[in-house]
């Protein structure tokens, strides 16, 4: 845990108390904070008296006493409309903020500079997150992971001169944390996403710029225009940017040609790595994600021979195109993560001869970017609320079968990947949708497939 020492003596109202809001309250109370939390859930209310927390209906707190509002990042701040928190937060003249906010406070105050590597972007983020780790721990540094992926960030150790804090950012968490100024910020890439919370692509963009803004590096992936945009703004305001690019351009940065990576600074071009043979990092959108952990790397000190050590031994991560199990020559493909079309485009990328399950919330714009793609599709199977209308995109180049729910889709898919006449057919789970309306979250959803999966008869599933 990090105790949130410099909140000590002040009453903070709190609100939102899943995994991360728990572990807020606990931080500030064990750092000397008053806090009085809630939320609209009463079992969540239940988990926080258990934790011996102090809940009370904000709505009838007296709003003067209270130095913040601490906010979970899943509650709305400003879309579709703001929560009623923020509403009397407003009124009382009294600032908003999130865990990771409380975080970077307690860093200046315990430990300034102490490392701290901040990682966000559309699609990719949960990997190079993980893959960053990796590489630094198998070089022997002391890290702490968490933020959007793992452990809370309050939950980690405090922050430390010799221990690396690599913290994955959603919109949402970035929206919360005015102070963050990350020793090293990754912004991977910008596609649209979350904007029935964000309001608008400009609104989305320019909270995903505040990351990289103050970062004392800034690494930023440039194949996107909105993401362009931004590394040309940190550059006129003279800011040390690493770009990120899938061809060689001029300035500092880092380029991907197959499976290689290349280091460029000035004049000079040097390879930094290859990931041929590396099974937990195919695909271009991989090369991406690695050649931003090798920046990362660099920027921390790592030699070539230790970062390419660490590209080798990554496990990969669990829910991204994460192969769960075969099936005679049938590969299963967990890849729930696949929250939208764009990432959803890097599995079917990776594979031929997919026997696709998606569906579920759908995000706005559906799946009509994946069309380039559907000659790779055998039999699309659909599940959720998006089934009628991803029915209609596939309508004519895709045999579909609405399927309604994951366990139905995942033996239909077992049982026609086993006629079949392909040499390895792939059964991918990639839903191209959040999954809210039969799941709490992605990592339910991916576990409940490999739960299917491992019930098929003569499976054999991966470690």
């Amino acid at each position: 845990m990090t105790p949130v020492t410099c909140m000590g003596g002040r009453k903070l109202a709190l609100f939102g108390l899943g995994r991360s809001g728990i572990a807020t309250a606990l931080a500030l109370k064990a750092g000397g904070a008053d806090v009085l939390a809630f939320d609209d859930n009463p079992k969540s209310i239940d988990k926080a008296h258990a934790a011996g927390l102090t809940t009370s209906d904000l709505r009838e707190a007296d709003w003067s006493d209270f130095a913040a509002l601490v906010l979970a990042p899943g509650v709305p701040l400003t879309h579709p409309e703001p929560h009623w928190t923020v509403g009397l937060a407003r009124e009382a003249g009294i600032e908003i903020i999130g865990d990771i906010e409380l975080f970077c406070r307690e860093r200046n105050a315990v430990a300034p500079g102490a490392p701290f590597v901040a990682i966000t972007g559309t699609n990719g983020k949960s990997t190079t997150t993980a893959l960053v780790t990796h590489v630094l721990r198998s070089a022997g540094y002391d890290v702490q992971m968490g933020g959007n992926i793992g452990m809370a960030i309050l939950s980690l150790e405090p922050p430390a001169r010799d221990r690396v804090h690599v913290i994955e950012m959603s919109s949402f968490q970035i929206d919360l944390t005015p102070s963050l100024r990350p020793s090293v910020g990754v912004l991977l890439n910008i596609t649209p996403d979350h904007l029935d919370r964000h309001g608008t692509m400009e609104n989305y963009a320019a909270i995903k710029e505040r990351l990289v803004a103050g970062a004392e590096v800034a690494i930023v992936g440039i194949d996107d225009g909105p993401s362009r945009a931004i590394a040309e703004r940190l550059a006129q305001a003279g800011r040390t940017v690493l770009t990120l690019s899938r061809d060689m351009l001029p300035g500092d940065g880092y380029h991907f040609e197959g499976t290689r990576i290349f280091a460029t600074s000035g004049t000079s071009t040097r390879r930094v790595a290859d990931l041929k043979g590396i099974g937990s990092l195919r695909g271009a959108h991989n090369a991406q994600n690695a050649a931003a952990a090798v920046a990362v790397a660099e920027a921390l000190g790592l030699d070539p021979e230790e970062i390419e050590a660490g590209l080798a031994s990554f496990p990969g991560l669990h829910h991204r195109m994460e192969e769960v199990a075969r099936l005679g020559q049938a590969l299963f493909v967990n890849d729930s993560k696949a929250t939208n079309a764009d990432s959803t485009e890097k599995a079917l990328l990776s594979f031929d001869h997919v026997f696709w399950i998606l569906g579920g919330k759908p995000k706005d714009g559906g799946i009509e970017i994946l069309r380039p793609y559907f000659d790779r599709i055998e039999k699309a199977y659909l599940i959720g609320a998006a089934s009628e209308d991803f029915a209609r995109t596939l309508d004519g180049a895709v045999p579909v079968e609405r399927c309604g729910t994951l366990d139905v889709a995942v033996a239909a898919a077992a049982a026609d990947a086993a006629r079949s006449d392909v040499d390895e057919p792939v059964i991918l789970l990639s839903p191209a949708c959040a999954s809210y309306d039969q799941y709490p979250n992605f990592e339910v959803r991916g576990e409940h497939f490999r739960e299917l999966v491992r019930a098929l008869p003569g499976v054999e599933m991966r470690s």
